[in-house]
């Protein structure tokens, strides 16, 4: 899909384009690209005069190689933008390129990125520039209120991650942990960690794609101002995620507390009932040894009862005994 944006009385004005005559009718500032057909790169490279990468949206391209200046002008930036998919959190690779100075070239002045889906944050941003007039006035300020509303998304997923903290907390600390409740919560803990990793890595990301603009000495004076306040929102969000590693981890080992708690209760009463059994054991032991006992002969025809009763005793004492000390609770 290939759609251009265009600014109309300060708004921002989305056309979705479906040839190449239609392109030719529009100045965009902003031409998203995403999955984009072999035809839909052609009429890019044929009217633009640019050439898309083919590792554009490459996973695995070297980090050093994400943050580049062309001898032709153009500046490229590959960064990672946040999608927080309940079933699925994950975090898309998006390739930006911009021509600011090459006059010879349509593309000077529009900001072309290319992804594989769509992007929760790109959404906002649109939503954002259509409401607001004079939100956005060229390509640079496009990608920076891209880079701050993703900030801002992983901020408002934070504080999910921290809400949902909240309920696995009231849970753990009830007192009543099971071992069902146990894995229940162990993979809601597991989840939550994978997440806040992914946005500690996302704002990572994102801070060196604003430094990398800021470095590049495109931004005007106001543009250079509102890029400071963006990497002062990531620098509170790597304190928060700080925060919320330590309570995932205080979780975990409160969970696996209860765990061995549960685990050692199981093992006291294996040992109780051993301990409670060695008396009667003891007492079928002797009178099971082929000599003549006295109390027997003297007893007669109820010496069977009286080695159960004795063994019954021996046992019940014992337990009697484990019980008034709370052992056996």
């Amino acid at each position: 899909m290939l759609n251009i944006f265009t600014l109309a009385n300060g708004r921002l004005v989305q056309e979705e384009i479906e040839s190449l005559e239609e392109l030719s009718k529009f100045q965009p500032i902003w031409v998203d690209l995403e999955s984009p057909s072999v035809e839909e790169k052609r009429w890019v490279k044929q009217y633009y005069g640019l050439s898309i990468p083919e590792d554009a949206m490459d996973e695995d391209i070297e980090e050093s190689a994400r943050f580049y200046e062309e001898d032709n002008g153009e500046l490229h930036i590959r960064s990672d933008f946040l999608i927080d998919d309940s079933e699925d959190p994950r975090s898309v690779r998006v390739a930006f390129i911009l021509n600011q100075h090459n006059n010879e070239l349509r593309s000077r002045g529009v900001l072309f990125s290319i992804h594989d889906e769509d992007v929760p944050v790109f959404r906002l941003v649109r939503m954002r520039a259509r409401r607001a007039p004079g939100l956005i006035e060229d390509a640079k300020e496009v990608l920076l209120k891209l880079f701050d509303a993703d900030a801002e998304y992983s901020a408002d997923t934070l504080e999910n991650i921290y809400d949902d903290l909240k309920k696995v907390s009231e849970k753990v600390l009830r007192g009543n942990m099971t071992d069902a409740l146990a894995s229940e919560v162990l993979g809601e803990i597991a989840r939550h960690e994978d997440l806040n990793s992914r946005i500690r890595r996302n704002v990572m990301d994102t801070r060196r794609a604003v430094s990398f603009m800021m470095r590049s000495k495109m931004l005007s004076a106001e543009q250079f101002e509102e890029a400071r306040q963006i990497l002062r929102d990531i620098e509170s969000l790597d304190n928060h995620t700080a925060f919320l590693f330590d309570k995932i981890n205080f979780l975990m080992d409160a969970t696996v507390g209860f765990i061995n708690i549960n685990q050692n209760k199981i093992i006291k009463i294996f040992s109780v009932a051993s301990v409670a059994l060695l008396p009667p054991t003891l007492v079928a032991s002797i009178y099971g040894m082929n000599m003549q006992f006295p109390e027997l002969q003297f007893l007669g025809g109820l010496s069977y009862p009286y080695v159960v009763i004795m063994m019954a005793a021996s046992a019940l004492v014992p337990m009697w005994y484990f019980g008034r000390k709370g052992w056996l609770s």
